[in-house]
């Protein structure tokens, strides 16, 4: 009995430091030939796991496998490009209103981005 009142209490207190991340984040990134790409992410926590969409040039897409560990973010996006699939992995700390992300494409293909997504409004 006290192992599993111990074991519930250590796991509300993971949910409770988890970071609130529910809402709307924009972005911009360095893209090709020195422009900047805007975009945006829509993002629900519950609990330690995460669910959303991210928007950008390609369109909206959902994320998948989304985790929230205290203060770190990750998920996954799927993209098609011309009938090819492409998963790219994004992992973010959070600090108060700012998402400090590294995303890279899934087996080391290409450099890894990074960017700061702030909160835009939260839902």
């Amino acid at each position: 009995m006290k192992i599993r009142l111990l074991f519930t209490f250590c796991l509300l207190a993971m949910v409770a430091f988890a970071a609130d991340v529910t809402g709307k984040w924009t972005y911009e990134m360095p893209g090709r030939g020195g422009q900047t790409q805007q975009g945006s992410m829509t993002l629900k926590a519950d609990g330690s796991n995460l669910t959303g969409t991210v928007s950008g040039r390609g369109g909206e897409t959902e994320i998948s496998n989304g985790k929230i560990d205290g203060d770190t973010v990750s998920f996954s996006v799927v993209r098609e490009f011309q009938g090819n699939s492409m998963k790219i992995n994004y992992t973010g700390t959070v600090s108060g209103d700012t998402i400090q992300f590294k995303m890279q494409r899934e087996g080391g293909e290409g450099q890894a981005r990074e960017f700061t997504a702030k909160r835009a409004s939260s839902t």
